[in-house]
């Protein structure tokens, strides 16, 4: 598990890039917390600098947009989904637990 940061400091809305290899991303949904990879299927691009709206975030190169549930991509010109990762709370840190190999963790 990945130590990312302490769970005030990931207010609702937000996101945080983990830099790991590859990078992951991690949002504040709401409350609730998911992790995805940090690049876009499309091109190379931080989906934690795109624009969160509900558990959608949208791609800040060329508008394509992912659901941080599962990682599938929900417009073009992304076509292939993003892995997603396990988010664990403990002690008020959040943890990045990254997933093994190619496809969705979640």
């Amino acid at each position: 598990m990945i130590p990312v940061c302490r769970l005030e400091d990931l207010p609702a809305g937000a996101a945080v890039r983990v830099d790991t290899t590859p990078p992951i991303a991690v949002f504040n949904a709401d409350g609730a917390l998911y992790a995805i990879d940090d690049t876009c299927s499309h091109q190379d691009a931080s989906l934690s600098e795109g624009w969160l709206e509900g558990c959608l975030v949208e791609c800040p190169l060329h508008a394509a947009a992912f659901d941080i549930r599962t990682g599938v991509p929900t417009c073009l010109p992304a076509r292939r989904p993003v892995r997603t990762h396990e988010v664990v709370v403990a002690d008020g840190v959040v943890h990045v637990r990254p997933a093994l190999g190619e496809g969705s963790a979640a």
